[in-house]
Formats: C-alpha cells, structure tokens, sequence
C-alpha cells in the first residue's frame, strides 16, 4: 500500500533530538524522504553537549520506512544553509514540506529574572537560536518549496498565538523567542499563499523529550513515575506525537486550511485522529486551562 507521503521531500531542520527527531521519523513513516539537519553528530557535539546525533535520527527515519538523510548543518551559517539546499534540489529537484524546529537554547534561559537582571550575551544568543536560525533557513529554503503549490512549512514552537498572547513565559527572552516563531508562520503564510502554499505554527504539549524524561529521572518505559516530582507530568506526550500531527498536515490536501494558523498537537489529534505512541489522544492545552489554571489536583481522565 502507498504511504500518504511517498515521494514528498521534507526538510526538518532541528531534527537531532526531542520534537524534531520525532518529527523526521513521523514523516519517514507517512514514506517521506526526510533531510535531517544539527549540530551533533558522532564526531562532535554541539553547545548542549548530549549524546543524541543527527545520524541516528536518519537511521530512525529509515527503519520507520521512510528514507532518511543526515546533514549536519548550523542555521546561523548561511553558507551552510544554502548549500544544504542546493543539495536538495540536485538530489531532488523539489521540497514539499520544511519544518523550522531549530532551537538549541535551554542552557541559556535563565528563569523568573526581570529584563534587568537577564544575562544579556546568553538571552541575544538564544534569539538567535530560536529567530535568525529560522528565518536564514526560510530565505534559502522557501524559492525551492515554491515551485510547486501544495507546499508547507511548520513552525515549531512552544504555546500557541493565543496562549502566548495571555501568559508571561518567565524570561523576556524566551518569551520574545517563542511569541517570534508564532508571528514567523503568520507572516510567512501570507507570503505563500499567492504560490498556493501554506504556513502554520504548531506546538506540543508536555513533551517528553530526552532531556525531560532525564529531569525526572524516568525512561520512555516508566515516565509516570515522574508524577512523583510533578503530578501533572501524568499529561506528558511523546515527541511522535506532534510528528504524526506534522504528518497528518503534510498529508491533508486540504492542509491550506490551516494557512496562518496557530495550533496545538492535541487540537490537531481531535481533527486527524492521530494517536500518541500508547494509543491514547492527550490534549495538554485543554487540561491546563480546566485543570492546571485552576488549580485542580492532576488527574488525567477525560484528558486523553
């Protein structure tokens, strides 16, 4: 049987780790051809110095049936990016689906400090990571989506528009980093739709990416038992789970829809019918604002 994807080609820049790995594999598994990109790979690592590689993530989308290609690529290199690209289209000649997760920044947050007492070297650094990096990627990138309509580019990151818009985010920096990847989408989908192409901004909930499950001290086999730290924890997703939420879009012809938009993994799992990893639906954004924001004993029932 023919996979929805067979054929696409994808971009995933940010994909050695957490929401972007899982994002490349998801997109592997619908039976796309999957261009990985970071900064670690098996012979250096980057500034956050973890063991996760840009290779294993290419072997992951291949085992998942997809055909994966690993590039190690710095985004803030413009040489870099644009070579990648190039290489995209000898190789390939298209791009149907670019996906800007690129981040790299969490050893430079610094948390519940007022814009006066924010180291600044590390706050510019991280707006970098989380703005320049997407926007470099999308200047090269986007002349080769464009020739074909149908074309769509996702931007990763954390909170939707409308929860972004409500809620301090603790860090001036991180707030500023996370409500600029919203407004990339928005701005972005105008520029496409003329060449029939769509932009969305999308969020997972909790996720329980690599370094989370190392925070609580748990594995992908007994993560519940971080509830002990922190009983809403019990809420937590995979990082496949907004993969299959970027899979469900890439693979919607009517994917235009959603153009501009800013959306949640849970929201989009209500639409497509995607499940997380163990089958259930978990919708974070529903059980903050009902139970988180008021202050209700966690309990996830009904929630997934």
């Amino acid at each position: 049987m023919t996979k929805p994807l067979t054929g696409k080609i994808a971009l995933v820049a940010g994909a050695t780790r957490g929401a972007g790995r899982q994002i490349a594999v998801q997109l592997g598994a619908a039976g796309a051809t999957v261009y990985a990109t970071g900064r670690s790979t098996r012979e250096r690592r980057s500034e956050m110095d973890r063991p996760e590689t840009i290779e294993e993530t290419a072997e992951l989308v291949t085992a998942a049936g997809g055909t994966g290609i690993g590039v190690p690529v710095d985004h803030l290199d413009r040489d870099q990016v644009r070579r990648l690209v190039e290489r995209i289209d000898a190789e390939q000649g298209r791009l149907d689906v670019l996906v800007n997760d690129i981040w790299g920044a969490d050893p430079l947050i610094t948390w519940e400090k007022p814009v006066w007492e924010q180291p600044l070297d590390d706050g510019f650094r991280m707006l970098r990571l989380a703005v320049d990096t997407h926007i470099i990627t999308s200047h090269f990138a986007l002349p080769l989506l464009i020739r074909n309509p149908g074309g769509l580019v996702v931007e990763i990151g954390d909170g939707t528009r409308e929860y972004n818009d409500r809620t301090y985010r603790l860090s001036v920096f991180y707030d500023l980093a996370k409500m600029s990847v919203n407004r990339l989408a928005f701005t972005q989908a105008h520029e496409l739709a003329p060449h029939g192409c769509t932009a969305v901004a999308l969020t997972p909930g909790w996720l329980r990416s690599e370094a989370m499950l190392e925070h609580f001290g748990v594995t992908a086999a007994n993560w519940r038992d971080g509830a002990a730290k922190e009983p809403h924890f019990v809420m937590s997703e995979t990082p496949a789970f907004v993969g299959r939420a970027v899979a469900a879009l890439a693979a919607d012809p009517d994917r235009a829809r959603w153009n501009g938009q800013s959306v949640d993994s849970g929201g989009l799992a209500q639409v497509y019918g995607f499940t997380d990893l163990d089958g259930t639906r978990p919708y974070w954004a529903r059980y903050h604002d009902e139970v988180v924001a008021t202050g209700k004993p966690a309990d996830d029932t009904g929630y997934r």
